[in-house]
């Protein structure tokens, strides 16, 4: 397995952190465009937080267990997969590392920066779920 260097993995996912703003504006557009001010927002952001986490969760769980990647992946031609077998991810292995990804952005992005430390540049969603990212 050849594993996707450390900046395909950061553009992937800035692209998807894009394709999530945009799908999470359009989804509450006219709510967002009613805010005022910074406590308004930030009203907003506790209002809707389970909604924002859920089409987080959604998008990287399925697009992974469908198809090992999501659309930044898809652009940098890299591929999430069993650390084991090479192959796709089961559906509750995705699951839990789209999960554990939740926390790791809640976290200050901690389980991101492992990453850094890791030979096999896993994340700590990528090490729970026995995922590794290699190039497609």
């Amino acid at each position: 397995m050849n594993i996707a260097p450390i900046k395909k993995r950061i553009a992937s996912f800035i692209i998807d952190d894009l394709i999530l703003s945009i799908l999470i504006f359009v989804i509450f557009y006219n709510q967002l465009s009613a805010l005022a001010d910074m406590e308004a927002l930030s009203q907003f952001m506790n209002n809707n937080f389970f909604i924002i986490a859920s089409v987080k969760l959604l998008y990287h769980w399925v697009l992974v267990w469908q198809n090992g990647m999501t659309v930044g992946n898809f652009v940098l031609k890299i591929r999430v997969v069993d650390e084991d077998n090479g192959m796709l991810l089961m559906w509750h292995k995705a699951l839990l590392r789209s999960f554990i990804r939740l926390f790791s952005e809640a976290a200050f992005y901690i389980g991101f920066l492992v990453a850094f430390l890791s030979p096999k540049v896993q994340t700590m969603h990528d090490k729970f779920s026995n995922a590794v990212v290699v190039d497609a």
